[in-house]
């Protein structure tokens, strides 16, 4: 493309420049040539050194851009009104932009015919109709995205010049515990630490009552005997004073006895429910102390000394009450009413005879006992009798209407006192024996036959004899 601009320019002479003075005052009221792009620094290094600057008073040279640069200037100055009617008037075709590269060749006679064109419409132009010459246009200035674009390779080049980088693992974000049942929750062994924590201070403050386990008894180094609830899973501390066990003293006895029974009493108290109220609590340790003899006393002030709408205590005699099992023994069961422990013997839990109260009643369980008596007017002296066997009904003369004389019955040894052989028969009926014929002494708990000789309605017990030990008790 840059030949064919120059075969152009020379095909045109200096006789047809002075003949055209339209041509010339077309040339004259085009605006000057463009300032040469700046290019990249990229073109410019190729090109080795920079574009010579045109004389002072000439025009300056239009250096040949790449086809890219130059496309949108060149349409710019063909789509003029006044330079595109003047040259369709005289029938002059305008030169076309060049296509291809400029050619390094052809540039000095590009040049000499571009003054001789200019000094002609010099020339031939009137004196009365010049006209000062046009302002020179503004270079324009590539546009944004061109730049852009020429840039592009290199930093895809330095792109992938770089190492890629590799995002720094991090930590999974935890999102609960994954359920079997859509929509629940589950509580962690921490979660349920924290919760018991905020009861407990909760309840140090208000000085609410609360309920716990008695799960082991320990002896300290100075001597003491303290015993261990656990609330929720947290570790509560009760001086063994402060269990308020009452036990009867007798006179002189000693501080050691004492601590002793008190001793073997929590021991048979082990797993029982218990209550407390929180005296102390260490934040840093989370250990705590506390007291049921403290929520004892405030249990006895509200229900045996307040009145209730009736005008009456709420505990009272002939009331059943619900009350729990702290400790067992063979032939006792201790019971807490309310804040007030008492003990109920084995004949007045059942009507029928009770070998072993461990078989019928457990520590932690809550049986039903009617009130028979309440003693004492201050919070620290009440005292409580009740019984067990009262609430149910009285089988035992139905069951001893089944007995007959010189019949046989199996049945189990409850008790063996003074030679005497007490026997719960499996009909339901309470038997006393005076003699054995087996070789064997019988014991407690054995299997034994037994035959009976005579009825005794008036104390409702059936009177007879064992005549052999089916199975003993090892």
């Amino acid at each position: 493309m840059p030949r064919k601009k120059a075969e152009t320019t020379a095909a045109v002479t200096a006789e047809e420049l002075q003949d055209s003075p339209d041509l010339a005052l077309m040339e004259t009221n085009l605006p000057a040539p463009e300032e040469p792009l700046l290019l990249e620094e990229s073109v410019e290094s190729s090109e080795g050194s920079a574009p010579e600057e045109p004389p002072s008073g000439a025009p300056a040279p239009v250096e040949a851009e790449p086809a890219a640069e130059l496309q949108e200037p060149a349409e710019e100055l063909s789509e003029e009104p006044s330079t595109e009617t003047t040259v369709e008037s005289e029938g002059i075709t305008p030169p076309q932009p060049p296509d291809e590269e400029p050619d390094t060749a052809g540039r000095p006679a590009e040049e000499a015919a571009t003054e001789e064109h200019e000094s002609a419409a010099q020339e031939s132009q009137p004196a009365e109709e010049a006209e000062p010459a046009a302002e020179p246009a503004k270079p324009v200035k590539a546009p944004a995205k061109k730049t852009a674009r020429r840039r592009e390779p290199k930093k895809a080049k330095a792109a992938e010049a770089a190492p890629p980088v590799v995002p720094a693992p991090t930590a999974p974000v935890p999102r609960g515990v994954l359920t079997v049942e859509a929509n629940t929750s589950v509580e962690t062994q921490e979660d349920k630490d924290d919760i018991a924590w905020h009861d407990l201070q909760n309840a140090a403050r208000t000085r609410r009552i609360l309920t716990g386990v008695l799960g082991g008894i320990e002896r300290m180094e100075g001597g003491g005997v303290i015993a261990v609830v656990y609330y929720k899973d947290m570790r509560v501390v009760i001086p063994v004073g402060e269990m308020m066990l009452t036990l009867s003293t007798a006179p002189g006895a000693s501080y050691g006895p004492l601590l002793e029974r008190q001793s073997k009493l929590l021991n048979n108290m082990m797993s029982c429910e218990i209550d407390f109220v929180v005296m102390g609590l260490d934040g840093r340790a989370r250990s705590v102390v506390a007291s049921r003899k403290q929520a004892m006393l405030r249990k006895r002030r509200t229900f045996y000394l307040q009145p209730d709408a009736s005008g009456q205590p709420q505990v009272r005699p002939g009331r059943v009450v619900q009350a729990r099992v702290v400790a067992v023994a063979a032939k006792v069961v201790r019971v807490e009413i309310f804040g007030v422990e008492t003990s109920i013997l084995a004949r007045d839990l059942s009507w029928e005879w009770v070998g072993d109260a461990h078989e019928r009643f457990h520590v932690g369980d809550k049986i039903l006992v009617k009130v028979n008596e309440v003693q004492g007017d201050s919070v620290e002296e009440l005292r409580v009798k009740a019984d067990a066997k009262s609430l149910t009904a009285n089988t035992v003369l139905e069951n001893l209407a089944r007995c007959k004389v010189q019949g046989k019955y199996a049945g189990t040894v409850t008790d063996v006192r003074k030679g005497v052989v007490y026997v719960r028969l499996a009909i339901g009926v309470n038997a006393v024996a005076h003699s054995c014929y087996d070789n064997r002494m019988p014991a407690k708990g054995d299997c034994v036959s037994f035959a009976a000789t005579r009825v005794d309605a008036e104390h409702g017990v059936a009177v007879g004899i064992i005549t052999r030990i089916i199975r003993q008790m090892v």
